[in-house]
């Protein structure tokens, strides 16, 4: 059985940053929308060909392409053992998307990290991005001015363009705009959890970690310890089924 979790949450909650550490640590894929656009364009498929088309004339990627490129990532055979989506869903008609697609599959465990607007607007004020890699930075809890480097690669770290204060409560409107119909569509399901993302990182993982663990126990599935692997009848994956509710 998999671990298929979904990450919600408003720009600079810290999801993305959370979910690459929890897929990593369990041995599953974490897909964002950015990453498999632009995997798609380089794979040059019939649907990266009509992204890169779109971007090409600087218009918006459509849901009917989105929905197209998710479907397709995540019959990839390293979803197999689960994955982490960020990013998507972002409507209701996503969701009811993400679901057909999961139709004959495991359950999707789906959390919202949930911060106060004013949080919000504090730490992406302060975020960071690699002028080289791309490497967003969180200054959360660090003085201004301490981290001039990006640790992955050493280019140098600027502000974004679109993390003035401005857009930010823009981006935050447009978020609660879209997303809190879908909230309220996972939200009656076992398998949906808030947990609070305005908590120090370290918490913050604790807890995703206990929420994932508890909905994927009601649903049958057993999450092991990061760093363990997921293990099946015939070898490692990232996580095991185990007889109990929902199996």
């Amino acid at each position: 059985m998999a671990v298929n979790v979904v990450m919600l949450g408003p720009p600079g909650a810290g999801k993305g940053t959370q979910a690459e550490r929890f897929a990593r640590e369990h041995g599953i894929p974490k897909i964002s929308t950015g990453d498999i656009l632009r995997e798609a364009v380089q794979s040059g498929s019939d649907l990266g060909r009509k992204v890169k088309a779109l971007m090409d004339r600087g218009e918006l990627v459509n849901d009917a392409l989105i929905i197209g490129i998710v479907r397709e990532r995540l019959a990839k055979p390293d979803c197999t053992a689960g994955f982490v989506l960020d990013g998507f869903p972002r409507t209701v008609p996503q969701a009811e998307a993400l679901d057909a697609i999961m139709t004959g599959r495991d359950p999707l465990i789906v959390v919202e990290m949930k911060v106060p607007d004013e949080e919000l607007v504090r730490r992406v004020q302060r975020r960071r991005v690699c002028k080289e890699c791309g490497t967003n930075v969180s200054a959360f809890g660090a003085g201004p001015g301490l981290v001039q480097l990006c640790e992955r690669c050493g280019g140098e770290l600027v502000t974004r363009s679109d993390d003035s204060e401005t857009i930010v409560r823009d981006r935050l409107k447009v978020y609660w705009r879209d997303t809190a119909p879908m909230i309220a569509y996972y939200g009656k399901r076992s398998t949906f959890r808030s947990i609070d993302g305005a908590q120090r990182p370290e918490q913050v993982r604790l807890g995703l970690v206990a929420a994932i663990t508890e909905m994927a126990r009601e649903a049958g599935v057993r999450v092991n310890p990061a760093g363990s692997g997921v293990k099946t009848g015939r070898g490692a994956t990232g996580v095991s089924a185990r007889k109990g509710v929902g199996a």
